[in-house]
């Protein structure tokens, strides 16, 4: 028996259980593409499936619509795939296991991947419908969202002939997204050296972080356990020596770290100053980050004695130069929009390899000349010690449209349903709509979706009764663009 076979609307969550049940996590997503074209197939819809795996699934008009300008339906197939350390789970292999409980889906000790499997479920289950008014339909899923907006920015956007478009890649309710920020990845790599040396093993991990989305979240004042693991090392410095000889935080750049380990070697008789510095910082870094993360942890674990080549007293020097001064969080606010962040950055990975650093930030901003600077400060800090910076998966702003009469019919809409006013926001968080509002001529774009709580994350929850009532608004919506 299906998990969400009693929930309402059937269909939204009959194909959700569905695609949970298909491995689709980011640079895996070729077993939910073909799950698209056979399901196209089946219902004998016209379909293109390009090369990266990109589906755009055509339906035409109910009757009545046929002269009705044709709406494009958008959101990604891939999800971010984290999890509980304690949990075993292979993301590449198999399914989620699903959890109801308080109104609320989940999965079990993973993400949900509500971002954005709720949009795949939505437009299957408009596809699927025999009884819902609205006009021609071009239904897009893109591959890769989540590691820099790939699939959208490999599409051919000749593919689609609307030019009104409503992204479902929303996560909050009541709201209408119209506006986001730009963005880009900055790679950073700086060559290290290594040394053989001999000493106590100490494994210090820095865990108990809520982490969550860099876009989304970074105004939260939530700690980045990357940012915390090289303030606790620059510390240990001036307490001890040691040889640093593992290093690694983060699996993706738009995920705040939740979790940073670092290996150390030490001698025996300074196990005691380490262990007392972590109950030090660790008090402090509750305070300081009181009310978001209360639990913060910094774990030292003693093990025995061992071999082991370590980074150069120079190499050392440099990382933790670098680890003490990348940029993180919110670096300025708006001056034209109230609340909202107009740059920020994510240090999200962070790997210590044999020969080299490596450091993803996630950079953003609804501004490029901003964006660039701040990609170029890193550049200069990785240059300046020596390394070598690139930069990829750059994406455009969505900039914000005076005139859409797509926006305004749809804040008349739910005006119309709930009594109340629907809130139209800018965002900092980076979306699709960017490209395809760069590429497509004219085009009327705009963003909604149900409350999903810590997106990202492995407490990410789905508000089952929003699912519902999004879903009424939505058909609501299509029904009344006739004109």
């Amino acid at each position: 028996m299906a998990i969400l076979e009693n929930f309402e609307p059937k269909n939204v969550f009959h194909y959700f259980e569905e695609i949970c049940g298909i491995p689709h996590g980011s640079g895996n997503t070729k077993q939910i593409s073909d799950y698209l074209v056979n399901f196209a197939k089946e219902h004998d819809l016209k379909y293109v499936q390009d090369d990266m795996n990109n589906v755009v699934i055509y339906k035409p008009a109910t009757p009545g619509y046929e002269n009705a300008p044709t709406v494009i339906l958008q959101g990604h197939m891939d999800m971010v795939c984290a999890k509980c350390p304690e949990i075993e789970h292979d993301f590449t292999k198999n399914g989620l296991k699903l959890v109801v409980k308080d109104g609320f889906l989940s999965a079990e000790g993973t993400t949900l991947g509500g971002d954005d499997g709720i949009a795949v479920a939505y437009g299957l289950a408009l596809l699927d419908s025999t009884d819902l008014p609205h006009p021609a339909l071009e239904v897009v899923f893109t591959v890769d969202e989540e590691t820099g907006l790939l699939g959208a920015d490999g599409f051919d956007c000749s593919l689609l002939k609307g030019r009104r478009m409503i992204n479902l890649d929303s996560e909050k309710e009541g709201c209408l997204w119209v506006s986001c920020a730009g963005g880009v990845a900055g790679n950073s790599y700086l060559p290290v050296r290594r040394v053989d040396a001999s000493g106590r093993k100490v494994n210090v991990k820095v865990c108990g972080l809520v982490g969550g989305h860099s876009g989304a979240e970074i105004h939260k004042n939530r700690a980045s356990a990357n940012i915390l693991m090289g303030q606790f090392l620059y510390e240990l410095s001036h307490v001890c020596g040691y040889a640093l000889k593992e290093l690694e935080g983060g699996q993706q750049d738009n995920v705040i770290t939740k979790e940073c380990e670092a290996v150390l070697l030490v001698l025996p008789e300074e196990i005691s100053q380490i262990t007392s510095l972590a109950k030090k910082m660790q008090k402090d870094f509750r305070a300081e980050y009181t009310g978001t993360d209360d639990t913060i942890t910094i774990q030292i674990t003693e093990e025995g004695d061992m071999d082991a080549q370590v980074l150069h007293p120079t190499s050392q020097e440099k990382v933790l130069f670098y680890l003490m001064n990348m940029p993180f969080g919110v670096k300025k606010m708006s001056g034209t929009i109230e609340n909202l962040v107009e740059t920020s950055c994510n240090p999200g990975i962070l790997k210590l390899y044999g020969d080299e650093l490596f450091v993803q930030t996630s950079i953003r901003s609804s501004v490029g000349t901003a964006k660039e600077a701040l990609s170029h400060k890193i550049q200069y800090l990785t240059e300046f010690l020596g390394g070598e910076y690139e930069t990829e998966g750059a994406y455009p702003a969505w900039e914000y449209r005076k005139a859409s009469p797509l926006r305004d019919k749809m804040v008349e809409i739910y005006k119309n349903m709930y009594g109340k006013d629907l809130e139209v926001v800018a965002i900092h968080a980076g979306l699709e709509c960017g490209i395809f509002y760069e590429r497509m001529e004219n085009l009327d774009c705009t963003s909604l979706g149900p409350d999903i709580l810590d997106i990202h994350t492995s407490k990410e929850r789905l508000d089952m009764a929003s699912v519902k009532r999004v879903w009424e608004y939505l058909t609501e919506v299509l029904k009344n663009l006739k004109d």
